[in-house]
């Protein structure tokens, strides 16, 4: 069971630092997706990477996992709430708005089962 555990948890950390490398290899490309109602642009885009990469450093070395995984689902979540859902109204959008709303949701319960699973909870 250990060994499922410890594999889990490294398949699911390297995605996010695969994508977390991307904001900062491709951040002009990515600042289009930041909402013009928010302020700073491209500064989203490297604060964004660097918290997935920092997630997933974390789920690597499995510290701090229980914090970085819900903070990871929030990170989701916010890109649920400012990029997908509002993606969903653009006719020519939408499809690939639900695809990246359903691949988020879906990441993000995976990050607060990680927090649960992985992380030092203490037992009441």
């Amino acid at each position: 069971m250990e060994i499922l555990k410890h594999t889990g948890r490294i398949v699911f950390a390297l995605p996010f630092l695969v994508f977390g490398i991307n904001h900062f290899r491709f951040a002009s490309m990515l600042s289009g997706l930041v909402p013009h109602y928010i302020p700073g642009g491209v500064i989203w885009v490297y604060i964004t990477g660097a918290g997935l990469i920092a997630a997933s450093v974390s789920l690597l070395i499995n510290k701090f996992v229980k914090v970085s995984g819900l903070l990871l689902a929030l990170l989701l979540l916010s890109f649920v709430l400012t990029i997908h859902l509002p993606g969903l109204s653009n006719p020519q959008m939408a499809q690939m708005a639900m695809a990246g709303l359903l691949k988020d949701t879906s990441m993000m319960g995976a990050a607060i089962m990680a927090s649960a699973f992985f992380g030092n909870w203490k037992k009441q």
